[in-house]
């Protein structure tokens, strides 16, 4: 900043824009918590685990923020992931496996038949209602 004169709001300024960067440093340097990127994880500096998952991710995303695990999802497959995890932190983990294990075993499943089931279903209740079309008496127009 070039000034002649510094002034009250000149300096305000000044120091806002100093603090702004002293915090965005600090950031920097903080490691992330909770969900991120296998690459992260594992700069961490600290041993990692991996456990296979199948299923719900964000179930689990839910459950892992109560129990604040660091963690990471690597897809191998289509419906398939690796959860990797800090070592330190197994205590927790498992914790929270246990619990996301427990509400995916307690969702209940969709009451609503699948769309095969449910034409099967129709065509069977039709069948009852509708008596066969053989027997069609013909009719005379005698006048």
């Amino acid at each position: 900043m070039k000034a002649s004169k510094l002034t009250a709001r000149g300096l305000a300024y000044v120091v806002r824009a100093v603090g702004r960067k002293i915090v965005k440093a600090h950031r920097a340097k903080q490691t992330p918590h909770g969900k991120q990127t296998v690459k992260k994880l594992m700069a961490h500096g600290t041993s990692t685990s991996s456990l296979e998952l199948s299923g719900d991710t964000k179930l689990f995303d839910r459950v892992a923020r109560k129990w604040n695990v660091d963690y990471a999802f690597y897809q191998t497959e289509p419906g398939k992931y690796l959860l990797f995890f800090k070592s330190g932190q197994a205590d927790a983990m498992t914790a929270c496996f246990s619990e996301y294990s427990r509400k995916v075993l307690d969702k209940p499943k969709s009451r609503q038949p699948t769309i095969p089931k449910q034409m099967k279903q129709a065509e069977q209740q039709l069948a009852k209602e509708k008596p066969p079309k053989e027997h069609i008496k013909e009719v005379s127009h005698d006048r």
